[in-house]
């Protein structure tokens, strides 16, 4: 395995317990950007539309259409600033800094509203246990930056190792693609195969309507009617399930299929600390791809470049 320079230095640590209340508040601030999606991108396959996009700055929203503008929403990472940027040069922004949920949201459409933007958006979150209206959360206000500036490092560095893995498959592919209902870093592969057994719920069979592979990141924590997990991880599933999964040879050895979560999971310490941090998470995404592929018969030499 080549040696990273300074590899430990550029994968930042990420303890859950020491950002927990920043990471339950971004978490919401990143709910609102991706309704406005909902509302104002053209529907997409598998909800991509939906996501948001990891950039140099922070986290963002695809070009958003408002009549004749497109605009953007970013949680700028690096000025911890909201930014609002429309085609026509118009713009608005706010600080990140000591803002409840609640006061997020009202800035959030207080400054829309000046740029002539009105959503109208259901505030109640997606896919958390604690349920209250985003318009209301007055519990959840914490803000620390220096954990956001480790999670941004932690994001850009996952969201390109997810490109070069992506870059390998010549089948449909989604984008990278961050997720605001479990706040996850994700990129999915297809076959081209219908998924014969699509979940009962709406949402999700859109989201599951054909078979898939995907990988992700994850900050860890409270997953509704699931164990906690209580760190960072990294995450490969296939669905639907392949029978023997759980029984395939994957590296790095860190690895570990969970049977609770259905999945493989991988510790995002154990990568950090590796001699090479980037080369260990491609080698699980190759290898777990690879078990997966195999045991649901995918043609490879089809799909891959």
């Amino acid at each position: 395995m080549v040696t990273e320079p300074n590899a430990h230095a550029n994968w930042p640590p990420l303890v859950l317990d020491e950002w927990e209340p920043t990471y339950l508040t971004v978490h919401r601030f990143t709910q609102v950007l991706g309704k406005l999606c909902l509302g104002y991108a053209p529907p997409q396959n598998h909800w991509w539309h939906s996501a948001l996009a990891v950039t140099s700055r922070g986290l963002t929203t695809q070009g958003l259409t408002d009549g004749a503008r497109m605009f953007s929403v970013t949680l700028d990472f690096c000025r911890h600033r909201l930014e609002v940027h429309c085609s026509d040069g118009a713009g608005g922004e706010f600080p990140l800094e000591g803002l409840s949920v609640a006061d997020f949201w009202t800035a959030t459409l207080e400054t829309l509203a000046g740029l002539g933007i009105r959503p109208e958006l259901n505030p109640v979150p997606a896919e958390v246990a604690d349920r209250t209206p985003l318009n209301e959360d007055r519990k959840h206000a914490a803000y620390d930056r220096g954990a956001i500036t480790r999670l941004h490092r932690i994001l850009v560095l996952v969201d390109n190792v997810f490109r070069i893995h992506r870059g390998g498959f010549l089948g449909k592919s989604s984008p990278v693609h961050f997720f605001w209902g479990a706040f996850d870093l994700a990129v999915s592969r297809f076959c081209g195969t219908r998924n014969p057994q699509p979940p009962q719920d709406p949402m999700m069979a859109a989201a599951y309507s054909h078979e898939v592979i995907s990988h992700g990141f994850w900050p860890g924590g409270d997953w509704p009617g699931s164990a906690r997990v209580p760190e960072a991880v990294f995450y490969a599933y296939v669905v639907p399930a392949a029978q023997g999964l759980e029984s395939a040879s994957v590296v790095p050895s860190s690895a570990r299929f969970d049977a609770a979560l259905g999945e493989f999971i991988l510790p995002y310490e154990e990568v950090r600390k590796s001699a090479a941090p980037r080369a260990a998470l491609l080698q699980f995404m190759e290898t777990t791809y690879r078990a997966a592929a195999t045991l649901r018969g995918w043609d490879t030499a089809l799909l891959e470049r």
